[in-house]
Formats: structure tokens, C-alpha cells, sequence
């Protein structure tokens, strides 16, 4: 099956070709720029070493998406979910987390609102 075209970076002035939005160099200094600016500095401190370690550790036992495996599909997990976000007073206990593929992860925040709540124009309740 033939890709996509290449298109444009979107980082202004590069005349790089890219399958995403930045090219690999402009990828980095548009992440560092988002975690400096744009991040919550709460999230650093909720999401530093230690929550590294709890999340290896809880995709070494479950390394299927729980969501998934219900309907009896075999996906990898990709993201470790606090059920109670940490935000909310949720905790990285196990009986507090779920390991999700990224289509499972989506749909559990469209559900709650929390992709669009915060974003102008956004639909959020």
C-alpha cells in the first residue's frame, strides 16, 4: 500500500519534508518549548521517576489493553491510565490504574471531556 505524501514542516522557515507535523529536529525543540511553556508544572512532579517505575512495573504485568482484552482483542498496551485522575485526588495504587491501547485511552477521556473542556471553542461540560 503506497504512503501518504511527505509534506512541509511546520516549524516556520524549515524546508524539510516530514510524515508528521514537525521534522525530527524541530519535533524536539517544539516538545521542549511545550514542556516549558505550555505543561502544567504539576505534571513534571506527578509524573517524575518514581511514576516511571510504577508504570514499567504495572505494564510488565499487564501488557494487554484491559479494555480490549474484554471484548476479546489482543491489543499492546501504550498507556498506563489513572481510573481517578491524580488531579483529582486519584493515587498510582494498581487498583487505581489501567494499561490502555491509544484508541481505548482516547475514548475514556472523550467520555469524561478533558481533551476539550480547557480548549477554545471546546465542548467540554
Amino acid at each position: 500500500m503506497p504512503y501518504k505524501p511527505k509534506k512541509p514542516c511546520s516549524y516556520p522557515g524549515c524546508p524539510k519534508l516530514t510524515d508528521g507535523r514537525y521534522c525530527e529536529e524541530h519535533k524536539k525543540v517544539m516538545n521542549k518549548r511545550y514542556e516549558m511553556y505550555k505543561r502544567d508544572p504539576m505534571t513534571k512532579k506527578r509524573y517524575g521517576n518514581n511514576w516511571q517505575k510504577i508504570r514499567k512495573l504495572y505494564v510488565s504485568l499487564h501488557p494487554l489493553c484491559e479494555e480490549c482484552l474484554k471484548n476479546k482483542i489482543a491489543s499492546p498496551v501504550e498507556h498506563v491510565h489513572h481510573i481517578k485522575p491524580l488531579s483529582e485526588g486519584g493515587t498510582n495504587d494498581f487498583d487505581n490504574l489501567m494499561s490502555l491501547c491509544k484508541s481505548c485511552h482516547s475514548r475514556v477521556h472523550a467520555k469524561r471531556g478533558d481533551y476539550w473542556k480547557n480548549a477554545p471553542g471546546g465542548g467540554g461540560s
